[in-house]
């Protein structure tokens, strides 16, 4: 007899990563958590970063490296897009994360929560609501969080303060106040890593 019987079991958080529209420097947030991890390498990509590859060995057969086949504009997103129905019809009750900044996957995501799937679209791994750091973090803490970031991002950062506040809610849970969000920006601009000439923002981040 089961000594559990109501126990239910551990949802998998499947992470699909768009290689080419989002390089990861962060993949060691999923270390040690039990996350399948699938990277959608285009056809002329042939070199990878170390922080990548090294993350990838550690997790061993957790993580794979999907090569696609031909170019073109949308190739890779319809390999990710006929990988991510694969993994759902395998896993039904998982966690799916497409990580990119393609918006193109958005009618696909929408579609399967509509069908119940759990399924997301984020920009970046620290996204991920389970890998979020908490708001309660100490100051100079989420200083680090928003500038390793937005260092990461590259030419893709957010050039309007709106888009760069929303960025910054979606690395913390829950949800930063406004009070909380004002003193950040004070903070990225006093320290110098932001600048803000009306709604604009500029940057002098370290180097990816």
């Amino acid at each position: 007899m089961d000594q559990y019987p109501d126990a239910k079991p551990l949802k998998l958080n499947h992470v699909l990563i768009d290689f080419e529209n989002v390089q990861p420097k962060n993949l060691g947030l999923l270390l040690g958590k039990g996350y399948r991890v699938y990277v959608f390498v285009g056809e002329n990509q042939t070199r990878l970063p170390f922080e990548l590859v090294d993350a990838m060995q550690q997790l061993g057969d957790h993580g794979r490296y999907i090569k696609i086949a031909g170019q073109g504009r949308n190739a890779l997103d319809f390999h990710v897009a006929f990988y991510l129905g694969e993994l759902v019809q395998q896993d039904p009750q998982g966690y799916f994360h497409v990580i990119s900044r393609d918006t193109g996957f958005d009618p696909l995501i929408k579609h399967l929560r509509a069908r119940g799937v759990e399924a997301h679209r984020e920009q970046d791994l620290a996204e991920i609501p389970p890998l979020r750091t908490p708001a309660t973090a100490t100051e100079g803490d989420k200083v680090g969080v928003i500038v390793r970031n937005l260092a990461g991002r590259g030419p893709s950062r957010p050039r309007k303060l709106k888009t760069l506040t929303n960025t910054i809610n979606s690395l913390f849970r829950p949800k930063l106040t406004d009070a909380e969000l004002d003193g950040l920006l004070r903070d990225l601009q006093a320290q110098g890593y932001i600048a803000l000439d009306g709604d604009k923002v500029s940057y002098k981040l370290p180097r990816e």
